[in-house]
């Protein structure tokens, strides 16, 4: 059984329970829907994304229970802040809020979690309430939880060019393994699966370095409404697709060939 009660994450303790093979090592969702969400049901946008935040919480359970050792999550961008102060302020609210409730409840289910991004403009508070719950969980290795929040993937690759430039490092000694480890994901393997909610089809500036070979999967459903049937629908999905890595399958043919 899980730890989890009404009020925290849960994870379960007993590993992966999964009868879908194979299982992504590393899911990475574009949570998009929360403002549509709120519109159609008369509420604020502000109460759209308190429901997309409290759904974080059956789906890293979901996932977890599926085997999945990582999860990225984009919860804000770089782009972003062109949003109202007011709807900016409250997703920082927002943030501190769910850093007070559940960073002890992750780390007590072994969830590491891990900021992508940078803290610039957030407020000093709330910088040591971010640091606070990576240091906490940074021992932990049940599940890698990657938050993307103040994250754009071209500041991601525009930063790793600075770092590597103020290094001195010299240019026929980078490659793709070197500039790897000089991004926000330094040490999570790249996304296997891209889920993205609300039914949209782009990328929207998220782990564009990474994303070269991941598998893209779109669904309708908004985020608040995101469900443990959505990710056993995701995750089959995926593991009914063939992936090259940009040459041919088993036998030097494509899935379908003659």
């Amino acid at each position: 059984m899980s730890s989890a009660d009404q009020t925290g994450i849960g994870v379960d303790s007993k590993g992966s329970t999964s009868t879908i093979h194979p299982i992504p090592t590393h899911v990475a969702i574009i949570m998009d829907g929360n403002g549509r969400w709120a519109e159609r049901r008369g509420l604020t946008r502000f109460e759209g994304h308190r429901a997309g935040t409290e759904n974080i919480r059956r789906i890293i359970r979901a996932f977890a229970e599926h085997g999945v050792k990582y999860l990225t999550l984009y919860a804000f961008s770089t782009e972003n802040w062109n949003r109202p102060d007011e709807e900016i302020q409250g997703l920082f609210r927002i943030l501190a809020e769910v850093i007070d409730r559940e960073a002890e409840n992750l780390h007590k289910e072994g969830v590491r979690l891990v900021h992508l991004g940078s803290l610039e403009g957030l407020s000093e508070e709330l910088k040591a309430k971010v640091r606070g719950a990576i240091e906490l969980t940074r021992n932990n290795d049940r599940l890698v939880l990657n938050v993307a929040f103040n994250y754009g993937g071209r500041a991601d690759i525009l930063n790793a060019v600075r770092r590597i430039i103020t290094e001195g490092i010299p240019p026929e000694k980078i490659d793709e393994q070197t500039f790897s480890r000089y991004l926000y994901t330094n040490g999570t393997p790249d996304p296997d699966l891209i889920i993205r909610t609300g039914d949209e089809m782009r990328l929207s500036n998220f782990l564009i370095w990474q994303a070269a070979y991941a598998e893209f999967y779109s669904v309708p459903t908004f985020w608040p409404d995101f469900d443990v049937k959505d990710v056993e629908e995701a995750l089959k999905a995926y593991s009914r697709r063939e992936r090259r890595f940009g040459g041919l399958g088993p036998n030097g043919k494509r899935r379908g060939d003659p």
